[in-house]
């Protein structure tokens, strides 16, 4: 390798700029600064400007006035509705003691039609012989016209208690007795050889109905509420078959899931008080005309050439 001559001519050295120096010298890339040029080129003049903020200002009031107007009418909403207030409450008041002089007026007149059914009962049983008394009495026994006593079982059902949630506070609605378990029950102690059933003092005829209403429960269209007690009368070994049939072990499973209370009892001396008397309601067959055999005879007093037809008296024979 030769020496380099001072005539010789060296070659340039290009220098690359360093990206972070070249970074943090222009930090702002150059299209943006192209953009903001041309944005104060090309800017609007100045009534534009004040049309926007106009627009805004009037967006704005708009707005205040609207819910001005919305705050005023939730206050006079809320007056209205405290003013209103004593005359509901009054009026509540008023019905709740209607209803109950309604009921304390029924009451009265139950006890009354109870006494003057015992009343005709003891006319009835003087009147007639003792056998024919003692059929009757049966009758209405097991009919349920008549009150009952003797042994039996009571079946008691009631609500499970209510408890408040942990989380709100608030009361949970508890699990409650549906009519449809009054009615399971009954046809369970019918089928075991109940002789007699009453829920609440309500005696069961083979017309009862046990229905609901809302979250009341209807036995034959009268309100009971809880606890439920279903008495029954019959023999001594009722409530062994009671408690051994599908709709007592359906209960049993309800009131361990739920927390209702669900108990069978025996009892010595159960009284069942008589059913209301039944609105039975008959079919009568429909008076038909009859013509008669040899008509209307000619001359005969108001005769008009018309065939006869039977009263519905009976004066056509």
């Amino acid at each position: 390798m030769s020496a380099p001559q001072p005539g010789d001519r060296r070659p340039e050295r290009v220098y690359a700029p360093d990206f972070l120096t070249e970074l943090f010298r222009n930090p702002l890339d150059p299209g943006y600064a192209d953009a903001a040029a041309a944005r104060r080129r090309e800017a609007p003049a100045e009534p534009a400007r004040g049309w926007r903020a106009w627009r805004a200002w009037s967006a704005r009031s708009v707005s205040l006035v609207v819910v001005v107007v919305l705050g005023f009418l939730f206050a006079v909403a809320y007056r209205q509705t405290l003013e209103d207030e004593p005359g509901r409450s009054q009026a509540r008041s008023g019905l709740v003691a209607q209803i109950k002089e309604r009921e304390s007026e029924t009451d009265q007149l139950s006890t009354r039609a109870d006494q003057l059914r015992e009343e005709v009962g003891r006319q009835r049983d003087a009147a007639l012989s003792g056998s024919a008394a003692a059929r009757l009495r049966d009758l209405e026994a097991s009919t349920g016209l008549g009150r009952v006593r003797g042994d039996g079982v009571v079946v008691r059902l009631a609500d499970a208690p209510g408890n408040a949630d942990a989380v709100t506070g608030m009361g949970a609605g508890p699990p409650r007795v549906l009519y449809s378990d009054l009615q399971g029950v009954a046809n369970a102690l019918w089928s075991v050889g109940a002789e007699a059933i009453a829920i609440n003092g309500q005696r069961l005829t083979s017309t009862s109905t046990i229905r609901s209403a809302g979250e009341a429960i209807l036995v034959d269209f009268r309100p009971v509420t809880g606890p439920y007690e279903v008495s029954a009368i019959g023999p001594g070994s009722m409530r062994r078959k009671f408690e051994d049939s599908r709709s007592a072990a359906l209960m049993r499973e309800v009131a361990q899931k739920t927390g209702l209370s669900f108990a069978v009892r025996e009892s010595d001396d159960l009284t069942l008080p008589a059913a209301p008397e039944p609105q039975l309601r008959y079919a009568k067959p429909s008076v038909s005309p009859s013509p008669s055999a040899s008509g209307v005879r000619s001359g005969s007093p108001g005769s008009s050439g018309s065939p006869a037809t039977a009263s519905p008296s009976g004066g056509g024979r």
